[in-house]
């Protein structure tokens, strides 16, 4: 196996589910409907393991917040107990190309985030998937991180190559 020179973490597998083989696992992604398509392939990294053990999708469904997999080959719990508190990963080369405006959250992830004003702000650390918008976590220099809403009339600029989020503050969403 051609080892990539970068993974991209797609989620954790927190436990077992059921007797089928099932996995519950908790996501990273960006694309869960597209990474978790039967058929696509998936790399488990074990805490212990030298290398990433390469899994192909057999099923996908939602339950409860959870994303719930099985795998070719691994049609019992005996089959995947081994896997609980793994990551599953993807290699750079399964990054799809996005559409104008779109971003994998591992491109905002690290960017600066400025006012229109020219004032940082602080460095995006983490991004919360909410379902209507995303909300990204700004750790400022001083004081409590900021929650930042993912939308139009607030994140007005976003440079990936310089690593650079430009925002028009709503009135309070800084305080």
């Amino acid at each position: 196996m051609n080892v990539a020179e970068k993974w991209f973490n797609v989620g954790k597998i927190v436990n077992t589910h059921g007797i089928r083989g099932e996995v519950r696992v908790i996501s990273k992604t960006d694309f869960a409907e597209e990474r978790y398509v039967p058929g696509n392939t998936l790399y488990i990294f074990k805490e212990e393991a030298d290398n990433p053990i390469k899994v192909v999708i057999d099923s996908h469904r939602v339950h409860k917040n959870f994303d719930l997999l099985t795998f070719e080959g691994m049609p019992s719990i005996q089959d995947v107990e081994q896997f609980k508190g793994a990551l599953l990963k993807v290699d750079e080369n399964q990054l799809s190309e996005l559409d104008e405006g779109e971003y994998y959250f591992h491109e905002i992830i690290g960017c600066k985030m400025y006012t229109d004003q020219g004032e940082e702000i602080g460095t995006i650390r983490e991004i919360l998937a909410t379902g209507a918008n995303d909300v990204w976590v700004v750790k400022r220099k001083e004081g409590k991180d900021l929650l930042i809403p993912y939308i139009e009339e607030i994140v007005t600029e976003i440079n990936i190559d310089e690593k650079k989020v430009i925002i028009t503050p709503m009135e309070g969403l800084l305080d």
